[in-house]
């Protein structure tokens, strides 16, 4: 009974996501920039492979370098002068660009080392291709005119809209930058071109993808259908289950061969529905055979062998496989380009990692209680607030809190604001504090910017406003100054403070720290739970915070409603790591690996029974 309650709590957690690996790509901005200056990525490798995105980036980042640049024709070239733009690869994001190149009389040139489209020449004959979003109007002056195109139609009408815009046979092996001046490496010892920007909209131009099971090398295996009518009578088997799979395995069964359609995974995610819904037809019909979280595992002559689910083999007759899953991205241009790879560690990475690691640590120590340097001779970590030697050296913020107070005056008086806030300033938990309310409003007002979207808003406005006020000014101000004001030296006051804020000898008198309570919950902040004797005001509230409140607040508005609306934890994730997001690793281990924060939820709950026992 227990492994499938546990085995549905991870489930309903966290496994029941998708946990594919992410493709490794170029490190591509939203604006199309690169880390390199004046290098700039278009089309599907910057993550639009649709046609209408890709032919929307090309037209914009042209007009971004017309921006940057000034309006107006160019100038007549000069002998050796950098030419305003090179794009590599006339797909239709190189060619959008192009003609917004040629509009703004930029002096521009266009290379590619196969032809014009020729991702679209090389899709099979009468393929519909889809042009969505239907409602978008890509930027720029390329333009789909239908919603569904066949692929002659299509690649008339684009070429057409491209008359004039001339090519230049060339193969780009990588780019470099000197001198503020980008210099475009060409094949066979070509002579370098030079430029002041550069647009890469060479898409997934690598090698295709490989199977890696035996008979792979096959004559009867392909990577492209160009002729579904060549395979009409015929056992076929396309594997992927991406849109050119799907494509290839419709198109095969309406020119008349037999199906099977072999996907790794338990259900398809990426295709458009449009087709997904004509697989299902042919499907229903009997024409395609779909075998979902099955595997390749020998190609033979006249079989294939197939793993199904359940991992069990079993042999089909084979005239022709179609390996419809992809390209390569062609990393190692960009790698000689010097352009960052998303989840590539180079030794600076590690360096700072280490560092960050190694401050971490310091600033928790620091914040504990700071830093004191005894008899000038070692370095101690000041772990009671209220222990004074006189013969310290006390390092900030105690030396800074010490300066203040002979200033006099409303310094040297608690009950006045700025006495009180003195008494804040010589702890190492203030700074620390604020330096996370810093963090939390500054990447918040950040993230508003790049993405102003009502929900953003309100979200980065509520955690801004809840680590700002109950977990900073509560504490470190409020409380404190009116406890100096007397609020709680008799009657209902003083019941509440002793209950909630225990009385001490040092600093403001009392525990005010304990307020972080009110908004973090148990186990997230234990330190109001694990005492020396309970303290029941305390315990009341986590209890109902953990056990009531936070479980109903999930109910109605889903598991991330604390973490990310009320959490401190989550503030600083949502703000501060929104730009940091992609850096996380991916991929099936990683999802499980997540749920080591399963581990320490039960070690916190062991650590409280233990804790119970010794009240």
């Amino acid at each position: 009974m227990t492994i499938p309650i546990i085995s549905r709590y991870t489930h309903w957690l966290h496994t029941r996501w998708p946990a594919g690996k992410v493709e490794t790509l170029p490190v591509v901005k939203e604006d199309g920039t690169t880390n390199v200056p004046g290098l700039w990525v278009v089309g599907d490798l910057a993550g639009v492979p649709l046609l209408k995105f890709s032919a929307d980036t090309g037209a914009k980042v042209v007009g971004r370098i017309v921006g940057s640049r000034g309006t107006g024709r160019a100038t007549q070239p000069i002998a050796d002068t950098p030419l305003d733009l090179v794009i590599i690869g006339a797909g239709v994001a190189g060619v959008s660009a192009a003609i917004e190149a040629r509009k703004h009389g930029l002096r521009y040139k266009l290379l590619e080392s196969a032809e014009r489209f020729s991702t679209i020449v090389n899709f099979p004959k009468a393929k519909p291709i889809y042009t969505y979003p239907a409602d978008m109007k890509p930027a720029g002056d390329l333009h789909f005119r239908d919603q569904v195109h066949p692929k002659e139609t299509l690649l008339a009408d684009l070429n057409e809209q491209a008359d004039g815009i001339e090519i230049e046979q060339a193969r780009v092996t990588h780019v470099t930058r000197s001198g503020g001046v980008l210099n475009v490496m060409l094949a066979e010892g070509q002579t370098p071109i030079k430029a002041r920007n550069v647009i890469v909209a060479i898409g997934r131009s690598g090698n295709y993808r490989m199977l890696n099971v035996e008979g792979e090398h096959l004559d009867k295996v392909s990577n492209r259908l160009h002729d579904p009518k060549d395979f009409a009578g015929q056992q076929t088997l396309v594997v992927g289950g991406g849109d050119s799979a799907l494509e290839s395995a419709i198109a095969l069964a309406d020119a008349g061969a037999s199906v099977t359609l072999s996907y790794r995974r338990p259900e398809f995610s990426r295709p458009k529905p449009d087709n997904i819904e004509r697989l299902t037809e042919l499907q229903n019909a009997g024409k395609i055979r779909v075998e979902l979280a099955s595997a390749v595992k020998k190609i033979n002559a006249d079989s294939v062998t197939i793993a199904d689910k359940t991992g069990k083999s079993h042999d089909l007759p084979n005239d022709a496989v179609f390996a419809m899953i992809g390209r390569e991205a062609p990393l190692d241009f960009f790698r000689k380009s010097n352009v960052r790879i998303h989840g590539e560690r180079t030794w600076a990475w590690w360096i700072t990692l280490i560092a960050f690691l190694a401050f971490s640590v310091w600033m928790y120590h620091w914040k504990k209680g700071g830093v004191v340097i005894t008899g000038l001779e070692s370095i101690d970590y000041y772990l009671d607030i209220g222990k004074r030697w006189s013969d310290d050296l006390r390092w900030f913020p105690f030396n800074f809190a010490d300066w203040l107070g002979t200033l006099g005056g409303a310094w040297g008086n608690p009950a006045n604001l700025l006495g009180t806030l003195k008494i804040s300033l010589g702890q190492p938990g203030f700074y620390y504090t604020l330096a996370y309310c810093a963090c939390v409003v500054g990447f918040g007002i950040d993230r508003v910017r790049r993405k102003p979207t009502p929900y953003i808003k309100k979200q980065t406005t509520v955690l801004a406003l809840i680590q700002c006020v109950p977990l900073f000014v509560l504490p470190y101000i409020f409380l404190p100054w009116i406890g100096h004001l007397g609020a709680f030296d008799a009657g209902v006051g003083k019941w509440f403070a002793d209950e909630f804020f225990p009385a001490v000898t040092y600093d403001h008198g009392r525990e005010y720290w304990r307020a972080f309570g009110f908004v973090l919950a148990w186990p997230l902040f234990i330190w109001n739970v694990f005492t020396e004797q309970p303290m029941w005001g305390w315990l009341i509230v986590s209890v109902v915070q953990t056990f009531v409140l936070i479980p109903i607040a999930i109910y109605f508005f889903g598991k991330g409603v604390y973490c990310g609306w009320i959490c401190s934890c989550g503030a600083l994730a949502e703000t501060l790591g929104d730009r940091h997001r992609t850096k996380m690793p991916h991929g099936p281990f990683w999802n499980r690996f997540n749920m080591v924060g399963q581990v320490f939820l039960a070690f916190a709950l062991v650590l409280l029974g233990l804790r119970i026992l010794a009240w």
